[in-house]
């Protein structure tokens, strides 16, 4: 039987794109299927009364020190975005009209690309347009869809969904209704699947 993993994520959360860079080797070893859910960090924030860590002085330099140890254990390429922190809505708003879509994956490594692997201003608008381009999107077809009410609306749903199942951060992630909180968690997302 093949087994999900739900992955919720925001796009501005380094250590979801850890976890995103990793979660591949744990496809490929179980054949589990990843069901990447957009949701708003920032709202999850606010509603459960959570912080990001940067708020934190010595969280802050403690998590830079730990995520550079999980990167050069797992072969990942992790840059210090300098625009960080960066509002992510519109880029989650594109998440969410591109998911189901045969684009979906291409549009998730892409941002993930640009905000983690090669930093990239992607609060500017200019810039997001540059690196949709060049991965082979419209951005103006990106900025038709980020006003739709029906991509708004079904952003806001899966992030209050999220929160109603006990979601605080990100990434988390659901095998069935289990939940895992936190890249360094996906030993347990991987026993939880095999």
């Amino acid at each position: 039987m093949t087994r999900t993993i739900e992955f919720l994520f925001d796009f501005g959360s380094p250590t979801t794109f850890l976890a995103h860079r990793r979660i591949a080797g744990i496809v490929a070893r179980t054949g589990a299927v990843v069901d990447y859910v957009p949701v708003l960090l920032g709202a999850i924030f606010k509603a459960t009364g959570n912080a990001s860590p940067v708020a934190v002085p010595a969280k802050r330099r403690y998590m830079a020190t730990d995520m550079s140890r999980f990167a050069r254990r797992h072969g990942i390429d992790l840059a210090v975005n300098p625009h960080f922190p960066i509002n992510t809505i519109a880029l989650m708003r594109g998440a969410t009209a591109y998911r189901g879509t045969a684009s979906y994956g291409r549009y998730v490594e892409t941002m993930f690309d640009a905000m983690w692997a090669r930093p990239v201003d992607l609060g500017n608008p200019e810039s997001v347009a540059d690196v949709l381009t060049a991965a082979g999107f419209d951005p103006a077809a990106f900025v038709a869809l980020n006003a739709k009410d029906d991509v708004k609306e079904t952003l806001k749903a899966t992030t209050e969904a999220a929160i109603e199942r006990g979601v605080f951060g990100a990434p988390t992630f659901f095998v069935d209704d289990e939940m895992f909180f936190g890249q360094d968690r996906l030993d347990w997302v991987e026993a939880a699947v095999a």
